[in-house]
């Protein structure tokens, strides 16, 4: 039996997500809302360096729940909100898929904090935007946070994990998908 290549799982898992009705997989509006303004509010708890950088970014793309889960190849979705100095203005989902030594089941959430108008540009272009690719993206860790200051900010991006529960080796965004939707 030959091995697929990590290209052809990632576009068979990414598929597979495309089949479904939208209908039964997006929540509402309502409730992508609630649950990522509830996800920030704990984050900035938390965190004091997502707080301040939230005080300077141009929008907050929050994904408060993040499935991942497989054995070998391991799918990840959820869906997020797009929340602005002027109010919560988009939708968006991520996917991703990953080929490798992996086994088991983990949710967690995050959130990318967009610096610049030209990343926000990116975000909303057409066909979504795959992370691991232009615009600059900084994942925030416990190194990273405490050198991250409002007047050391450089990069456009900075990403903040959080809530991990269940077990999974490895936590990243390589890869990931991230595209508008249109909930109800």
């Amino acid at each position: 039996m030959k091995l697929l290549s990590l290209g052809s799982v990632v576009a068979m898992c990414a598929g597979a997500g495309t089949m479904t009705p939208a209908s039964s997989r997006a929540a509402s509006a309502a409730e992508i809302n609630s649950q990522a303004r509830s996800a920030l509010s704990s984050l900035y708890a938390t965190n004091p360096q997502a707080r301040e950088l939230g005080k300077r970014a141009h929008g907050i793309l929050v994904f408060p729940s993040i499935t991942k889960g497989g054995f070998i190849v391991a799918v990840q979705h959820g869906e997020g909100a797009l929340i602005t100095p002027q109010g919560t203005s988009e939708y968006y989902r991520s996917v991703a898929a990953s080929y490798g030594i992996q086994a088991g089941v983990q949710k967690f959430g995050y959130a990318l904090f967009f610096m610049s108008d030209k990343s926000m540009a990116y975000l909303r272009s057409e066909g979504g935007w795959e992370l691991g690719g232009a615009p600059s993206l900084v994942v925030v860790d416990q190194s990273v946070s405490k050198s991250v200051s409002t007047t050391s900010l450089k990069k456009e991006v900075y990403a903040f994990f959080f809530d991990q529960k269940g077990l999974m080796g490895g936590l990243g965004l390589q890869g990931a998908k991230i595209s508008k939707i249109h909930p109800r």
